[in-house]
């Protein structure tokens, strides 16, 4: 695990931290609702998927084609397959994720209660404040300057490989997901506040202090050897 730390910190690091820490300000000091905020983790899991969708679509743009490798085997498959079965996959991840989620938690305290995972999903501005909907703004904005600094400006778009693309989000979403589900049972305990303050520095540590490109690119070589 150590080999894996990061030992500096880039300026979408230091966002990534900044970005985390609002919404522990926001439900002690500001009388923000936790679950609203657990329901925005939720909806954070959408964007990651989102921008990665876009990430994999610039680098299809350019090189058109990659290796897919299926047990053992591998064939040159066009960009547009890995982001179909990308959305596919990903999508059912994350419906599991949101069902057990919205089952467990409890909303009493919502002035309107999401009536499955589609109305939540396609009317969520309703379930939400307007202190918290800035802080589901403020998420998107950040993984778009992310998304520009580290991948179309720096040109790593024109080499990226499109199947590490695609697994790209899964470290961190599988993470999110356990802490979040979880965080779902703490919520009907009532202990919101402090759950909060775990979930941000379990977010943070998973999100900025851990290289998932080197864990990544070493899973390659490792499948290469």
């Amino acid at each position: 695990m150590n080999r894996h730390i990061k030992k500096q910190f880039s300026f979408t690091d230091l966002l990534l931290i900044v970005v985390n820490i609002i919404p522990v300000y926001g439900v002690w000091f500001e009388q923000w609702r936790a679950v609203e905020v657990f329901l925005v983790y939720c909806l954070e899991s959408v964007i990651i998927g989102g921008f990665n969708v876009i990430k994999m679509f610039l680098t299809t743009l350019v090189k058109k084609k990659d290796v897919w490798e299926n047990k053992g085997s591998s064939s040159t498959v066009s960009g547009y397959f890995f982001i179909f079965f990308f959305i596919i996959h990903y999508g059912f991840f994350i419906a599991v994720q949101m069902g057990i989620f919205l089952a467990t938690i409890n909303m009493g305290d919502l002035p309107n209660t999401p009536d499955g995972i589609l109305d939540f999903l396609l009317h969520f501005p309703k379930y939400l404040s307007v202190g918290v909907t800035w802080l589901l703004l403020t998420f998107i904005i950040s993984y778009a300057f992310q998304t520009l600094k580290d991948f179309v400006i720096s040109g790593e778009y024109k080499t990226a490989s499109i199947g590490r693309l695609m697994f790209q989000p899964y470290p961190r979403i599988i993470v999110q997901q356990f802490v979040v589900i979880l965080g779902g049972f703490i919520l009907m305990l009532g202990a919101g506040k402090l759950f909060i303050v775990i979930f941000a520095l379990v977010k943070i540590f998973f999100e900025v202090m851990l290289d998932y490109d080197k864990m990544l690119k070493e899973r390659d070589t490792v499948s290469a050897e």
